[in-house]
């Protein structure tokens, strides 16, 4: 069965008795608790994994410039090619 709540929502209609919604405090305190939950779970890198991910984020990013500055040169190019050099 479904009804309408006071706020327009459709909900399905159940039995059992709606739980009372914690205060805000009660709320904080359950999502500081699961923060500390979620950071306990975290694993930090070794020292050989951090170097290898810097290794590997340092030679992207030269490789990204390279394709830039290859782009940058070859529509110089191709501009002074279109419009040519102002007679000076």
């Amino acid at each position: 069965m479904v009804q309408d709540e006071p706020n327009g929502e459709i909900v399905a209609s159940s039995d059992r008795p709606r739980e009372k919604k914690p205060n805000i405090f009660q709320r904080i305190a359950i999502f500081v608790r699961q923060v500390f939950a979620e950071l306990r779970k975290v694993v930090t890198p070794t020292r050989q994994e951090l170097v290898k991910y810097t290794l590997v984020v340092i030679g992207f990013v030269v490789v990204m410039m390279a394709i830039v500055y290859g782009l940058d040169v070859l529509f110089v190019w191709l501009t002074t090619w279109v419009f040519g050099t102002p007679a000076s």
